[in-house]
C-alpha cells in the first residue's frame, strides 16, 4: 500500500475556488477509483492545503494520475497554486 502526501500552497483570494473544485476531485476520486483508499483535501493552521491519500499498490496510483477527472483538475491547480505541489509518496507498513 502507498500512502501520498501533496502539500500545496494556494494563491491568495484563490482559496474559496481552489477549495471547491479540489473537493469536487476528492469525491470523483472517491466514487470512481476502486484502487483508492483515501483521498482526502486538509487545511493546516497556516494556510498551506494537504491531500492525504492512500492507494492499494503503484498500479492504482498510476491509474488514478490517468483519470479523466484528475487530468481535467491540472489546469485548475495551475491557475490555483503558488508554485508546485511538494509531493511525498511513502510506503506503507504493517499492511
Amino acid at each position: 500500500m502507498l500512502a501520498l502526501i501533496a502539500k500545496m500552497k494556494v494563491k491568495e483570494g484563490q482559496e474559496a475556488e481552489f477549495e471547491k473544485f479540489a473537493v469536487e476531485l476528492a469525491a470523483q476520486v472517491e466514487a470512481n477509483e476502486p484502487g483508492n483508499k483515501l483521498y482526502k483535501l486538509c487545511k493546516d493552521p497556516g494556510g498551506e492545503y494537504v491531500f492525504v491519500e492512500l492507494y492499494e499498490d503503484q498500479a492504482a496510483l498510476g491509474a488514478h494520475q490517468q483519470t479523466p477527472h484528475f487530468q481535467a483538475a491540472g489546469p485548475k491547480f495551475a491557475e490555483a497554486l503558488d508554485g508546485r505541489p511538494e509531493i511525498t509518496v511513502l510506503r506503507v507498513l504493517g499492511d
